[in-house]
């Protein structure tokens, strides 16, 4: 009690010094008062990247003269329950970011967020965001940034030199790696000293298993499908023992960051993972970005070759405001065209925006400007996690171990269904 009590004196504390006083009047040049500014109060977290919405929240007081005092919350669990206990409690912000997925059923949206809807400025917003930002068929939140995705990030120089194109299929993808082998490069990046980034080929073949199996979050969540038995499902192991060969062979030793370097300078040619490397890569390497493209996880369907993605957090607007109108206008500006130019001009998006006729930055990276053309064409879909709340805490070394060769796919499969029980059981899942 006495950590949540300090982080609220630390949320108000700053929300005064960024903002001022709620209900202070402004004075003009000459010393008379002004007309009282409106006031939104915004909720966000400690940890997530804020110049963006920070360069946004100025030009919404200076476009529209609306003053916004921004309130900081801890970040992880402790944030989790600060909002919870805030809606409960019905001290909320006007507005506020939270996840979007299958976490956003905890904070009980139909009682506690505004119905975005029927809004204008939802109308444009992707079928892939409102399957993460809705309940019941009702939109409860707007983009609070870019996607990004869980794809294969290559060297177009190299690419280039032997001759490849992008790969539209796993059997042309398998070709290029062993065509990159040959020329005496790595052809598959591990990284797997950060043990997180050894899930990426199954985490982003997610849009391959919907391809197949289109209700298989539902059936996951339900215990009525599993991967042991679902072959569509359990490809994404068969793909990362295919793939163990390419491999690095000090693939346990090499960091997310010695990753980057790798892929950059061409010594590493292929390297799955989120496109929030792009953002790294380019803090560290800004003369090397557009020498790197993005290509979604393939499956086995050369017409079908698409993008698995991860959701940005919602902006969610708080069901009791008292300053509804001007928190409208408030969110409508932030996805505009307008304000998605500001936000980027500040921070490049690691992926297109959830919102239809949102055109990128120009100077947008050039593996974004990729991965346009698949929102274009309609082949994105999300990523297991915001449509189902269950994932073993087990993935990633499982992973490794198939990667190893130590582990069979199907005995992978059999020992993640089973990791993932004991987490949908403490959830209380029906089903399980």
């Amino acid at each position: 009690m006495k950590q949540k009590t300090g982080i609220f004196i630390v949320a108000a504390v700053l929300a005064l010094t960024l903002a001022g006083c709620r209900g202070k009047t402004a004075p003009d040049s000459g010393g008379s008062a002004q007309a009282e500014m409106p006031v939104v109060t915004f909720l966000v977290d400690k940890d997530s990247s804020f110049a963006g919405a920070q360069a946004v929240i100025d030009a919404i007081e200076k476009q529209l003269g609306i003053k916004t005092e921004v309130e900081i919350r801890a970040g992880g669990t402790e944030g989790d329950n600060i909002i919870k206990t805030r809606l409960a409690t019905g001290d909320m912000a006007d507005v506020f970011w939270y996840n979007t997925g299958s976490l956003l059923q905890a904070i009980n949206p139909e009682r506690n967020i505004y119905d975005v809807t029927d809004e204008s400025f939802a109308a444009n917003i992707n079928d892939a965001f409102k399957t993460a930002a809705s309940v019941n068929g009702r939109l409860y939140a707007v983009p609070q940034s870019s996607t990004q995705a869980g794809v294969i990030l290559y060297n177009k120089k190299v690419y280039q030199e032997l001759g490849l194109s992008v790969p539209r299929t796993w059997k042309d993808f398998i070709a290029n790696c062993e065509k990159v082998q040959a020329a005496g490069k790595t052809a598959l990046i591990g990284s797997f000293k950060d043990t997180w980034t050894s899930q990426l080929l199954i985490l982003g073949d997610e849009y391959n298993v919907k391809a197949a199996i289109p209700n298989f979050p539902a059936e996951y969540t339900a215990n009525r499908a599993k991967y042991a038995n679902t072959s569509a499902a359990r490809r994404g192991f068969e793909k990362i023992a295919e793939t163990g060969r390419f491999l690095n062979r000090d693939f346990l030793a090499i960091t997310y960051d010695m990753a980057l370097e790798l892929l950059v300078e061409g010594n590493g040619v292929h390297w799955p993972i989120l496109t929030q490397a792009l953002s790294s890569i380019y803090a560290a390497y800004p003369d090397k970005i557009d020498d790197i493209g993005v290509f979604g996880i393939p499956g086995d369907d050369p017409s079908n070759h698409g993008l698995t993605i991860w959701i940005s957090n919602g902006l969610y607007i708080y069901k009791n405001t008292p300053n509804l109108e001007a928190v409208k206008k408030w969110v409508e500006f932030y996805v505009s065209q307008e304000g998605i130019n500001i936000y980027s001009s500040v921070e490049k998006p690691n992926g297109p925006y959830s919102i239809r006729g949102i055109s990128l930055p120009s100077d947008a990276y050039a593996g974004v400007k990729e991965m346009q053309a698949y929102f274009d064409a309609g082949k994105v879909d999300v990523a297991l996690e915001f449509e189902s709340p269950v994932k073993g805490p087990n993935l990633e070394q499982i992973c490794i171990e198939v990667a190893s060769g130590i582990t069979s796919p199907q005995a992978a499969a059999a020992a993640y269904d089973a990791d993932v029980q004991k987490q949908a059981i403490q959830l209380n899942l029906p089903g399980w």
